[in-house]
């Protein structure tokens, strides 16, 4: 794009103006300002109304610049039935009419503005087609002000150097489905609270606190709950109005930006959630924005969703198709994010989600699915995937849609991974149970290998399970005070040895008691209890097996990783299988007891006769445990049990669970571990 010297005049065509540029017929305002018009490169123009276009954010939005020896910002906006549009500032004291900018036939609104520099706030207003005055904030927005207050602020976002080169030469070589991943999920403004009366740790104070925690429980990557804008704390900002601004909460883009750049600097990925599925209703936003229905659908059916009281975004319209590509682009051209999760994605596949009939329309072959969302969802993992290597995309996807993480050549949506949601819920549907009651429904933790292989799967427990009156997951434990500590510990580690990449919510590696709030802090007071820390060092050294015990992350998505040793003694309610690494350089085998008793000479059948060594147990004293076990190692013998010519004999622990790794063949001097 580039800036040319003369005013367009109503009515007239401006000619060409250079090679690859074209003529824009330019409406000119009635009365007020006459900013610099701007011509747009003839490939841009193509590109914007086919739906193409990932980089919209170079040229939409509010660009500080030099002209002529003027400094200004170069403003754009794409407003099609919009009859003026108008920049309102301090500098014309926030009057409609004051500094006008130029429409084409594309519907673009743009002009150059002088005077107006980094750090100043402005608005679009907007005249309807039927006389009303609509005062916007900039789709395009990178920096907001402060909620409540809903201005734009003009940012320049090329003056941070960023420190991560060694980060991310590493990400572009990586092959994550056969790395440890193992994330914390943070919701930044309850994580932890400032004691000196601020609401809010900044970005960069939480650079430091958080990335010290996150390295010290040896998680691999944290995901950031939205830090996209949002006016309503209560959404967690899963109500987005800035899909191109860091929340302003915590600080400015380059505090987010030295945020990223310090834990990349320390060898961990950052995700952030991003929700292309849905936006909200508030006047200063995207809905209704020209006073028509031009990032939604104008019928309900299509364009409303009745669960959350939001606006559904029109996929089929190349312009919205290119915001939200542009959107998912921008975070990680601009902020060097590795991975987007992105949240709703069954309500986006299916007309039908949520309705009943009569409330939906069909697509043009007379079925549910929703064909342009998609195909967005499609053309979004092929340009993260093609231009940013090592980038992951994850889903969180509900349903039984078939391919999600596959490739889109292969006739996937092409994530590089889907939540697990089948997992979460049979598993806690099974633990939610007492003990004494599980023994009858054996298979709800078995059925998951039947499909375990179908996708790539993130095993999930999220921020969703532990709102909404669902209490914290050591609250959701059965039995007594000790009870429920050993079975939150058997879930974490039946977590962990379970094919799939593995994530967790903040606060879970502390054994809260009460259900998430996103208006405090977590509970840090829990802090130097003997249980609680017990959690929270067991979460810590299942980290730290995951990372060094390549069978428990190598082969998470291929059968070859996997094999049942027994899951059907449902008398005793217990489990056993081994994780294997490549070419079976590294075998463990996991053995699990959902009763509170002790099992003791229990055999289980080993795929390899020799020393097996105990590289931990849930029941240790360390976590909070009772310390049965198995004083660090059992020999085989050749006694035939689950199909295997040999056995080990072990203790299994109450309510616990034991990973042994293969160390080769026994000898009289195999030391036997503390």
């Amino acid at each position: 794009m580039s800036i040319v010297k003369h005013h367009g005049h109503a009515g007239q065509t401006a000619s060409k103006q250079g090679t690859g540029s074209v003529g824009l017929t330019q409406h000119s305002p009635e009365q007020g300002g006459m900013p610099t018009r701007i011509d747009w490169n003839a490939a841009d123009l193509l590109a914007l109304t086919r739906g193409t276009h990932c980089t919209m954010y170079h040229y939409l939005g509010a660009h500080a610049v030099v002209h002529e020896g003027q400094a200004g910002t170069r403003f754009a906006v794409w407003a099609p039935n919009a009859r003026r549009v108008c920049v309102l500032c301090d500098r014309n004291h926030w009057t409609h009419g004051k500094n006008d900018l130029y429409g084409s036939d594309q519907g673009i609104w743009s002009g150059f503005v002088p005077g107006i520099s980094v750090g100043d706030t402005y608005k679009y207003s907007l005249e309807a087609h039927d006389g009303r005055i609509l005062q916007k904030m900039d789709p395009y927005s990178f920096y907001c002000e402060i909620p409540p207050k809903t201005a734009s602020i003009v940012c320049d976002l090329d003056q941070y150097t960023w420190q991560d080169g060694s980060w991310m030469e590493y990400r572009r070589k990586v092959d994550w489905m056969s790395q440890p991943i193992s994330i914390f999920e943070v919701h930044l403004a309850s994580w932890k609270r400032p004691k000196d009366g601020r609401r809010y740790f900044t970005y960069r104070e939480l650079a430091h606190s958080l990335l010290e925690y996150v390295q010290q429980m040896g998680y691999t990557h944290i995901e950031l709950m939205p830090i996209t804008e949002h006016p309503f704390d209560g959404s967690w900002g899963y109500q987005t109005t800035g899909y191109f601004a860091p929340t302003s909460r915590f600080g400015t883009p380059d505090d987010f930006r030295y945020f990223v750049d310090q834990f990349h600097q320390a060898g961990i990925g950052v995700i952030i959630d991003w929700v292309p599925a849905h936006f909200p209703t508030d006047g200063h936003s995207l809905g209704q924005f020209d006073g028509t229905a031009l990032y939604e659908h104008a019928d309900p059916r299509q364009g409303f969703h009745p669960d959350w009281n939001t606006y559904i975004f029109n996929f089929g319209r190349h312009e919205v198709k290119d915001f939200l590509l542009s959107s998912a682009r921008f975070w990680l051209d601009k902020y060097h994010i590795d991975g987007l999760r992105v949240d709703a994605v069954a309500s986006m596949l299916y007309l039908d989600y949520s309705r009943n009939e009569g409330e939906w329309i069909p697509n043009q072959h007379g079925g549910r699915e929703n064909l342009e969302a998609i195909q967005f969802l499609k053309d979004m993992n092929i340009m993260v995937h093609g231009e940013f290597p090592g980038v992951i995309t994850l889903a969180e996807e509900s349903t039984a849609w078939g391919g999600v993480s596959r490739p889109v050549y292969d006739g996937g949506l092409g994530f590089t991974f889907k939540w697990d949601m089948g997992w979460m819920n049979d598993t806690l549907h099974y633990l939610h149970r007492d003990p004494i009651h599980r023994t009858h429904h054996q298979n709800e933790l078995s059925f998951r290998m039947i499909y375990a292989f179908t996708e790539n799967f993130v095993l999930p427990l999220s921020h969703d399970e532990v709102v909404h009156g669902k209490r914290s997951l050591l609250s959701q434990m059965p039995g007594d005070y000790w009870q429920q500590f050993a079975n939150l510990r058997l879930l974490y580690g039946y977590q962990f040895c379970m094919p799939g990449k593995k994530l967790q919510f903040m606060g879970s590696e502390l054994g809260q008691w009460h259900e998430w709030n996103h208006d405090s802090e977590l509970d840090w007071a829990l802090v130097g209890n003997m249980q609680h820390d017990g959690i929270r060092n067991f979460v810590g050294d299942l980290n730290r097996v995951l990372r060094e015990h390549p069978a428990l992350h190598q082969i998470d998505f291929r059968e070859d990783g996997f094999s049942w040793i027994h899951a059907d003694d449902a008398l005793n309610s217990t489990y056993a299988f081994c994780r294997m690494a490549r070419n079976d350089e590294e075998i463990l085998v996991c053995i699990f007891n959902f009763t509170p008793v002790p099992r003791e000479k229990y055999r289980v059948g080993v795929p390899l006769a020799g020393e097996y060594q105990e590289i931990i147990n849930s029941d240790s004293q360390i976590y909070g445990g009772t310390n049965v076990g198995n004083l660090g190692r059992v020999v085989s013998t050749p006694k035939s049990i689950h199909g295997r010519p040999q056995s080990i004999e072990i203790t299994l622990p109450p309510l616990g669970m034991l990973i042994m790794k293969y160390s080769g063949p026994a000898t009289a001097q195999s030391p036997r571990l503390p």
